[in-house]
């Protein structure tokens, strides 16, 4: 689907055609999320945050120690796909660092529309920082970037109190501009009209001052994602907010997540704000 810059933005927002094996992928984080909650200890599953089925969440808490605080991972999809059992195994990194991870899911489009998701992952954080005392690091995945940004808005769906504890967000190829997708085919399912792609698009609102936040993409990205990054560092940064802008050379957008497996890597270290090492 065009616009009259004839740019084709269905095939921007693809990722699928420029990967290599890119369907070998869900299958196999599923495999290694349903390994990791058979081993973990202490995983608690399908806590409630809300009413409706989706709105649930997986808490993982280090087994020796209270933690230093939690992490919460917001999965991607497009709004359209996915729900947390895919991801479990990415609670690995910060967990093997002392900290609690909480991982929720949410209604997913048609039945819900963005606008939505963002209140639930809203009651969500709610929910979880009720759990786990301390401060609070958000980390999201391509919608899940998007969802996690918004919540250091001003218009955010969380009290001051809770938004307070949030001392980091990691958006890991995220969507922070979401006019261009209504000139997708897949907004047929999302329904974004013009007045929710601007209400919705963290680039385009204030940001709370005093949260550091890290824009991550991979260096094999479609230029849209790179886009999408680049300009949520510009647009925070003219509001005084420190935003890091990472490059990640070599990685596309389903293996730029894998660090977070790692207590060790880069990805991790970010997130958790430890010296690089």
């Amino acid at each position: 689907m065009q616009d009259r810059t004839g740019i084709d933005w269905t095939d921007a927002f693809a990722n699928r055609p420029y990967i290599y094996q890119a369907d070998s992928y869900p299958a196999a984080w599923a495999t290694c999320a349903q390994l990791f909650r058979d081993t973990v200890q202490g995983a608690r599953l399908d806590m409630p945050y809300g009413a409706s089925p989706r709105e649930v969440f997986d808490l993982f808490v280090p087994a020796s120690a209270p933690p230093k605080g939690v992490m919460v991972f917001v999965h991607g999809g497009y709004w359209m796909a996915f729900d947390k059992s895919h991801w479990s195994h990415l609670a690995q990194g910060a967990l093997a660092q002392g900290w609690a991870v909480a991982m929720p899911q949410y209604s997913l489009a048609p039945d819900a529309g963005i606008d939505q998701m963002t209140v639930q992952i809203g009651r969500a954080i709610t929910e979880v920082a009720q759990h786990v005392a301390g401060p609070i690091v958000l980390a999201g995945h391509s919608a899940g970037g998007h969802l996690v940004t918004r919540m250091v808005c001003e218009d955010a769906p969380v009290s001051p109190d809770v938004q307070a504890r949030i001392c980091h967000v990691l958006s890991i190829s995220g969507l922070h501009d979401l006019r261009p997708l209504q000139m997708t085919a897949m907004n047929a399912t999302l329904g974004l009209t013009e007045q929710i792609a601007q209400r919705e698009s963290p680039a385009l609102l204030r940001p709370v001052g005093g949260i550091a936040v890290t824009a991550w993409v991979g260096g094999h990205e479609r230029p849209e994602f790179l886009r999408q990054s680049a300009l949520l560092r510009e647009a925070w940064s003219r509001c005084g907010v420190p935003v890091r802008l990472v490059v990640d050379e070599g990685l596309h957008h389903f293996n730029v997540i894998d660090g977070l497996a790692d207590a060790g890597s880069m990805l991790t270290r970010a997130l958790l704000q430890l010296p690089e090492g």
